[in-house]
């Protein structure tokens, strides 16, 4: 069974990306639902569709550079399209509860402005929980460990199958030893 400890560390560190998220994504959310309440007139789908190109790249940019910001940064164009791509589908499942709404339980931008928005509200959640998931696990990649801890790891390896070579063989090689104690040194 699990410890509670490494549970509440891992949660500890999950929170301050969460509540970054959690922010960008209220603020794109306030935007979405005025866009699409502006864009109403041209059909529920179709200001939905608008207001989500517009808010996934401000999304996009305030996530790079705020949420994700201690992330590897690959490639804008990998970032970007990716990013893009996880928010189609989480366009996909608001525009598909708005979808439902309209033509599943008749509900008209005429006379069902607010369930619209419920409707909205609704598919806005459950494609928020894609999107975090999404991101934090294919658009904004963890950072690599640190560089000298991996170079003390890389040497401790050598190192050690150079001890073990040595004890097979009945001698240490002293130049093999000489030149991984230069190269701990130089860390």
């Amino acid at each position: 069974m699990p410890s509670a400890r490494p549970l509440a560390e891992r949660l500890r560190n999950l929170a301050p990306e969460a509540l970054a998220f959690g922010a960008i994504g209220a603020a794109n959310t306030l935007l979405y639902m005025a866009i699409t309440w502006a864009l109403l007139p041209i059909g529920a789908v179709k200001a939905s569709v608008v207001a989500t190109i517009v808010t996934t790249t401000l999304a996009y940019v305030a996530n790079r550079y705020w949420t994700y910001r201690k992330h590897t940064r690959s490639a804008l164009r990998r970032e970007y399209t990716l990013f893009f791509g996880f928010n189609l589908v989480g366009m996909i499942i608001q525009s598909g509860a708005v979808t439902i709404g309209k033509y599943g339980f008749g509900l008209t931008e005429e006379h069902d402005e607010l369930l619209f928005m419920g409707v909205t509200l609704l598919g806005i959640a459950v494609a928020t929980v894609f999107r975090f998931w999404a991101y934090r696990t294919f658009v904004f990649l963890k950072p690599p460990v640190d560089g000298h801890e991996a170079v003390v790891a890389e040497l401790d390896v050598v190192a050690g199958l150079a001890e073990l070579s040595a004890e097979a063989d009945g001698r240490l090689d002293e130049e093999l030893a000489k030149e991984i104690d230069a190269q701990r040194r130089a860390v």
